[in-house]
């Protein structure tokens, strides 16, 4: 694809918050450009997330021209050149240049600076190495357009040593693949993550999740995935049996029912069988209990959905609720083979959009009128009614339900 040679017709930099943030910093022997991800997505004419700002201001500069102006700053990394500046409810990183001084992994002494193409080759990839003026003139330092044109993600520099800075770039080289590459990944970059993988194991959970996460939503990520095994990353990532198959099929699933790509259900079909992968997935990438517990939900006795009807399937949506049960369906249908084109398993996911359980409509008061005491007698008595009346396939009809607390007694 060509890219276009300025951005001078994108509305975001004219006019709004990114305007004004601009304009407060392109003053008094001053520059700020939009870096990064915002000018890689706008020449590709991708959505546009979060706007980062460079400048040549110093942090301490940056907050006493936003406190001129009444606008929000928050010094959420002074001490690294980053200050956030909320502008109608919109965050902005703005940061100083910098340039290394010494580099030593992640610990970097860094000075600030005024040189554009010094601060270029601290970033990762050439693809956001670009950056872009209030007028919409695109400053190219590394490389990065015709790596765009390209669909390329190559490192800035060397591969080895800017992996060296920090091993989360090899997870960001095949996420940035996986979401704006095409083809195999670039051989030079691929050959040094296979080199430095040792460097995994010093990553924090947090940091990994982060990463594998946005990974498995992005548009390349089965045959980046697949790379990646290939390289020997994934078992230490996951130091469990990874299923490509069934990541692939989450994928057409997922289609198929018209969802959003859902990152959870997709770290499910690759490597959930069981609930204790669910358990050691979440210690490993330091899950949120949301997540940990629809892995988990996922992960039990999946299986038994081959070959389910429609009554066995109404008892199990009653019984997990339409989230669960969805989930736990899509991992079955994601686990089906040869038969995950069967359109039994749409009808099966499909199941809450056309059925809602109805509430079990025997009480505790039915039961005491006929003679059982509080406690926990009681409740289970109304346990074994409700398994009578799932039996029944859901009756609503008095004289069925009485039969049924009768019986019970």
């Amino acid at each position: 694809m060509n890219a276009p040679d300025s951005l001078r017709d994108a509305p975001w930099l004219r006019s709004g918050a990114t305007a004004r943030v601009l304009t407060l910093l392109n003053s008094g022997g001053e520059e700020a450009r939009v870096a990064g991800g915002a000018v890689r997505n706008a020449l590709l004419g991708f959505p546009i997330g979060d706007i980062d700002i460079a400048t040549t201001a110093l942090p301490e500069e940056v907050i006493r021209r936003a406190k001129l102006a009444h606008i929000k700053a928050v010094p959420t990394g002074v001490e690294h050149g980053t200050v956030t500046l909320v502008i109608e409810g919109q965050p902005f990183e703005v940061t100083t240049l910098r340039e290394d001084i010494e580099t030593f992994g992640r610990k970097a002494k860094v000075a600030f600076g005024r040189d554009w193409t010094r601060d270029a080759m601290r970033r990762d990839f050439t693809i956001n190495g670009l950056t872009v003026t209030p007028d919409g003139t695109v400053y190219d330092e590394v490389g990065g357009r015709a790596d765009i044109a390209a669909r390329r993600v190559r490192f800035i520099g060397e591969p080895s040593q800017r992996i060296a800075e920090d091993s989360l770039r090899i997870l960001r080289f095949f996420r940035i693949h996986a979401a704006y590459g095409e083809g195999a990944p670039d051989r030079a970059g691929y050959e040094a993550c296979i080199a430095g993988r040792d460097g995994l194991a010093e990553l924090s959970a947090e940091r990994i999740r982060t990463e594998m996460l946005k990974l498995m939503v992005a548009k390349g990520a089965a045959e980046a995935l697949v790379a990646m095994d290939d390289a020997g990353l994934l078992l230490r990532l996951t130091a469990g049996v990874v299923y490509h198959g069934a990541f692939a099929n989450m994928i057409l699933a997922e289609q198929q029912m018209g969802l959003a790509p859902d990152a959870i259900l997709r770290l499910g079909a690759l490597a959930v069988a069981v609930t204790e992968d669910a358990k050691r997935l979440s210690q490993r990438w330091r899950l949120s209990n949301a997540e940990t517990k629809r892995l988990d939900s996922m992960g039990h006795r999946w299986w038994r959905a081959a070959g389910m009807d429609e009554a066995i399937a109404q008892r199990r949506l009653y019984r997990l609720g339409a989230a669960r049960y969805r989930d736990r369906m899509m991992l079955a249908w994601a686990r089906a083979g040869r038969d995950v084109n069967a359109p039994q398993w749409r009808d099966l996911t499909a199941l809450p959009e056309r059925w809602t359980p109805p509430a079990f409509p025997l009480k505790a008061a039915d039961f005491i009128a006929r003679g059982i005491a509080e406690g926990p007698a009681l409740g289970h008595i109304l346990t074994l009614a409700e398994d009578a009346w799932l039996a029944l396939q859901f009756p609503l009809d008095s004289a069925a339900l009485k039969t049924i607390a009768d019986d019970t007694v």
